[in-house]
């Protein structure tokens, strides 16, 4: 069976992501819970550096300008953290983001480089899990990742998530 993928309708084009479900079920299937209730839906980007990565996925990014975007979760919790499929932090894969050990949720990040010192298998303290990969749309992905930022790396015209749309979940 095909693992399900995700498409991210944003202010500046669409792209789709497969989720690794088949070898990352935990950290998918939290992101395939959360996308299918609607909780994506109208955030913001919040943090964006070139030549890096884009992270989203933060409830207080609704208000693109509020300065707690970047530091909340899913109404769900916190999930430990999926340490079992050795994927590498490659461009244009979607990665866990967290705070430390078991803090991940909602928030993730779209490599736009390879990350390898983010691979959770690597000396040092970021551990971040790798749970899908951009399959389609990556020049939206790069138009996301060179949009202009202040000095928080916030963008400073916002880049909305208009919806996300589960398929094949």
């Amino acid at each position: 069976m095909a693992n399900p993928t995700a498409t991210f309708q944003t202010s500046l084009g669409d792209f789709t992501a497969e989720l690794f479900l088949d070898r990352m079920p935990l950290t998918a299937g939290n992101f395939l819970t959360i996308a299918k209730s609607g909780f994506y839906d109208g955030l913001h980007f919040h943090r964006v550096i070139n030549s890096f990565m884009v992270q989203f996925g933060c409830p207080y990014s609704k208000d693109p300008n509020s300065p707690r975007a970047g530091t909340g979760g899913p109404p769900s919790g916190e999930i430990k953290d999926e340490f079992t499929a050795k994927i590498s932090n490659e461009p244009m894969t979607l990665s866990m983001a967290n705070a430390g050990p078991n803090t991940g949720g909602s928030q993730f990040f779209i490599n736009t480089i390879h990350n390898d010192f983010l691979d959770w298998w690597t000396p040092g303290q970021s551990r971040h899990p790798v749970f899908g990969k951009v399959i389609s749309g990556q020049d939206v992905v790069k138009k996301i990742e060179t949009t202009p930022t202040d000095g928080d790396d916030r963008p400073r015209t916002p880049v909305k998530m208009i919806k996300v749309t589960v398929t094949g979940a």
